[in-house]
């Protein structure tokens, strides 16, 4: 039966969290490098560099509190990590192919990969139930 009570995560959900935390630190990071570059005058022609960082924060700092959750045990946050690492399958994709970045398309291919196999572990969605493990 399910239980209400927190109950520690297994060791695939805070191996997931731990990859999630490092993708929101990393998207607040890139954040950061977008406002220094549009303060430094840096030609942003494409797309505006403090909108952009904009989008890294706010989506950035989501994930990276999906993340925290799943270390901490709190179920919520494999809902947003899985819908997460589905979006991060396509830009993996295009970091391989259109991009010619193969190294961080195959990094962030495994990365999202590995966190989608950790979350849906038999133990890591018993605990996503909210059965004991």
């Amino acid at each position: 039966m399910p239980k209400s009570t927190a109950v520690a995560p297994p060791r695939p959900v805070r191996w997931a969290g731990a990859l999630v935390t490092t993708e929101g630190s990393v998207a607040l990071i890139v954040a950061i490098v977008l406002v220094v570059r549009g303060l430094t005058g840096h030609d942003q022609s494409q797309a505006s560099g403090f909108g952009t960082a904009i989008w890294f924060v706010l989506l950035g700092g989501a994930v990276l509190a999906a993340g925290i959750a799943l270390l901490s045990g709190r179920r919520w946050g494999r809902g947003i990590a899985v819908v997460a690492q589905f979006l991060l399958l396509p830009v993996a994709w295009a970091l391989l192919t259109d991009s010619h970045q193969p190294f961080f398309g195959v990094l962030l291919g495994v990365v999202a990969l590995g966190s989608l196999a950790a979350l849906f572990t038999a133990a890591s969605v018993r605990w996503a139930q909210g059965y004991d493990t």
